[in-house]
Parts: C-alpha cells; sequence; structure tokens
C-alpha cells in the first residue's frame, strides 16, 4: 500500500530526525546486512579457523610442536579476520562517500542519569578535599 504525501513527509522528516540523533543507529538500521565483503571475510576466516584447527591437530598426531604452533596461529589470525568481518562499518548513507583516517570526533549526548551520577561524583570528591 503506498504512503500519501503527508505520510511520506512524515516519515522523511522522522528519518532525518533520526540521523540527526544518533546517525551509527540509523546507518546500522538502514543497511540490509551483512555486505557481500563482510560476508566473503567472514566465510574466509571461518575456514582458516577450521584449517588452523586441522593443522593444530596434525601437529598433535605428528610429533611436532612447530606445527601445532603454526595452526594456532592460523586460527588465531582467522578468528580476527572472522570478528573483524562483523564489525564492519555500515555502509555510507545518502551516497557519502567515506573518508579514510580517524573519523571526527562528534559530541556524545548523555542521558540524565549518567550527569546525576557525574554530579554525585564530583560533589563527593569535593567533600573530600575539606
Amino acid at each position: 500500500m503506498a504512503l500519501s504525501e503527508h505520510e511520506q513527509r512524515l516519515l522523511e522528516q522522522m528519518e532525518k530526525a533520526l540521523y540527526a540523533e544518533d546517525p551509527k543507529f540509523a546507518t546500522s538500521l538502514r543497511s540490509p546486512g551483512l555486505g557481500r565483503a563482510s560476508r566473503g571475510r567472514a566465510a574466509l576466516g571461518v575456514f582458516g579457523v577450521i584449517l588452523g584447527m586441522g593443522v593444530m591437530l596434525a601437529g598433535v598426531a605428528v610429533p611436532l610442536p612447530a606445527l601445532g604452533v603454526l595452526g594456532f596461529a592460523i586460527m588465531l589470525v582467522s578468528a580476527v579476520i572472522a570478528y573483524a568481518a562483523f564489525r564492519a562499518p555500515a555502509a555510507s548513507v545518502e551516497g557519502e562517500a567515506e573518508q579514510p583516517g580517524p573519523a571526527p570526533k562528534q559530541a556524545r549526548t548523555r542521558s540524565p542519569f549518567m550527569d546525576r551520577m557525574e554530579d554525585r561524583w564530583r560533589k563527593r570528591q569535593g567533600e573530600g578535599e575539606l
């Protein structure tokens, strides 16, 4: 069922407000899931872990400690690759190109609860110095 023009405008306003409030959450909702490259890296990582287990077991079966250590290293590197594939950043929103290098620091909005806790902490620190 198609949305009316009014509903489409409301939806666009809500989407813009969500991007302004929490862009990371908004992009995670918009992205359909893991990209092709991330899936490939995850599959490579899982395959590497299985391969590393085989090499490590071969090192145990044939008394070669170096082969067991090599298998463990393969498993470790592969697990890091698979983990990084699941932690890959979401695709950029509305055609914006991602810039290489460190991301600019954004001011984080904090909850009133955390503000109260910090105020209490500062008051305790001030009372302890007297």
